[in-house]
């Protein structure tokens, strides 16, 4: 039945859709006007009136992420040693330090003596420590030397001299550095964030005593600016949190976790708690590039017949001209002989009297002992023992000398490396491989190019030029070919 009422006539309502619409015009409109009324104001010095967006960017800092990729001065190397100990060491921070390029001090116990004086312009500056006895906690610190050295990361950081530094590396006075390797490696990572990057011992006792997750000072590691930033405002109060501890690097350790910067290890890093003859190790290396070496007063010298700095300064020839190459493994074959040899580049070489896969070689041969002794397992990795086998013992070459074929040359070509016969074998022929003796082989040289650094964490591959009977074997290294198998 239909309705006596009065009609109604009814509006139309817009939808919500077209409300939404209206309301985003209206306000794009709103914010053009106040844009332009912000960039075309004639008092405008566009430091005053900046977009909402870069006034929330943090301020900009030297340290911030610049396109520019680390160099060496972007590093502030924070070096601990005493006056008992600098005399006898300072050859072996000499050897790698470069003068007015490398930055950093040398921190002392107390003022040279007037021995160390005039200091010599080839050492890195010294600084002489604060007197920690001015801390609170200093009665109850189970070891002061151990504090004097972490907080020598803190009085590098006061000294104000940061301008540009990104990375912080704590080391000892008998650390070796192999510097364009360090500058790559910390080149793959953000300074601006919490890194802590260095290794663990090389024995697991060690690392059992004390932590698998520090650091091995004596191996250096690497803090990243943002990270020491932070621990500067916070280094004593951890101090006080942790007087028990009685050595820096676990304190380091330690006090980088509390504000959660966890190590990292990088495998180029080493510590060396080892003892006696190392070879083993360095001629079998990860394909990380080199980093660091420690510990040369407790190991016999690297290179036979040679005094240990004299043995430093010797594996330094090498480095000045190829440092991504230095102890880079690299094995190839001469199948007519079944020998398999295998190249430590910058260090030995040695030859097999039988076809060994990589996966063998790779492998340190056991010729040292660990830091202390203790039952098996012993190292923080797979080692090969020595044997007596003459299909299994190689025959040792170690560098004698390397040459730059290219130098004072405007064209392209090889660095030459020379590697002598250090010990005679004493053994007769592999028989089981048609007795092909390698005893007539004095010397063998390595060719590998010039120009340009191997690329990290690949390795290469090489072939071999030899005429039976002859006393000097010719290796060439190249680029692995697609699929290669070294076996």
């Amino acid at each position: 039945m239909p309705s006596s009422g009065p009609s109604i006539q009814q509006k139309p309502q817009l939808s919500s859709l077209q409300i939404l619409w209206k309301g985003i015009v209206i306000s794009g409109f709103v914010l053009f006007l106040f844009y332009n009324a912000l960039y075309h104001h004639p008092n405008n010095d566009n430091d005053l009136f900046v977009p909402f967006i870069a006034q929330k960017l943090p301020a900009s800092s030297p340290n911030n992420v610049t396109s520019s990729p680390t160099n060496l001065s972007h590093i502030m190397f924070v070096l601990v040693s005493c006056i008992r100990t600098w005399k006898y060491r300072r050859p072996y921070i000499e050897a790698w330090w470069r003068e007015n390029k490398t930055r950093g001090n040398i921190w002392l116990d107390v003022a040279p003596t007037q021995e160390l004086l005039p200091w010599p312009s080839s050492s890195p500056p010294f600084r002489v420590n604060e007197d920690i006895k001015k801390l609170k906690i200093y009665p109850k610190l189970v070891n002061a030397v151990q504090v004097r050295i972490y907080r020598s990361v803190l009085e590098t950081f006061r000294l104000e001299d940061n301008k540009d530094v990104r990375w912080f590396v704590m080391a000892d006075d008998d650390s070796l550095f192999f510097l364009d390797n360090l500058v790559e490696v910390l080149g793959k990572y953000d300074h601006t964030k919490y890194y802590y990057i260095g290794t663990n011992s090389e024995c697991i006792k060690s690392n059992y005593d004390f932590s698998f997750d520090m650091g091995f000072g004596g191996a250096g590691y690497a803090l990243s600016y943002a990270l020491v930033e932070a621990l500067a405002s916070t280094i004593d109060e951890c101090i006080e949190r942790y007087p028990h501890l009685s050595l820096s690097d676990y304190l380091s350790s330690s006090c980088s976790a509390d504000l959660g910067g966890d190590l990292i290890i990088e495998k180029g890093i080493h510590q060396i708690d080892l003892r006696g003859d190392i070879s083993g190790l360095l001629s079998s290396h990860p394909k990380s590039p080199l980093i660091t070496l420690h510990h040369f007063d407790a190991i016999a010298p690297i290179f036979p017949s040679m005094k240990r700095t004299e043995a430093v300064n010797h594996l330094m020839k090498p480095a000045k001209l190829d440092q991504s190459r230095l102890l880079q493994q690299t094995i190839c074959y001469l199948r007519q002989s079944n020998w398999t040899f295998s190249i430590s580049w910058g260090y030995s070489a040695h030859i097999y009297e039988s076809i060994f896969p990589r996966s063998i070689l790779r492998r340190p041969l056991e010729t040292f002992r660990p830091w202390k002794e203790d039952r098996p397992p012993l190292f923080m990795f797979n080692t090969r023992r020595p044997s007596n086998d003459p299909c299994k013992a190689p025959h040792v070459f170690s560098l004698e000398g390397v040459l730059d074929r290219d130098e004072g040359s405007s064209s392209h070509g090889d660095i030459i490396t020379t590697y002598s016969r250090s010990l005679q074998r004493n053994l007769p022929a592999c028989s089981s491989n048609g007795n092909h003796s390698a005893d007539p082989i004095v010397k063998i040289q390595v060719f590998s190019s010039s120009t340009g650094r191997k690329e990290a964490g690949r390795i290469e591959c090489c072939d071999v030029d030899y005429v039976a009977g002859k006393d000097i074997a010719n290796v060439k290294l190249r680029a692995c070919m697609k699929s290669e198998v070294l076996a």
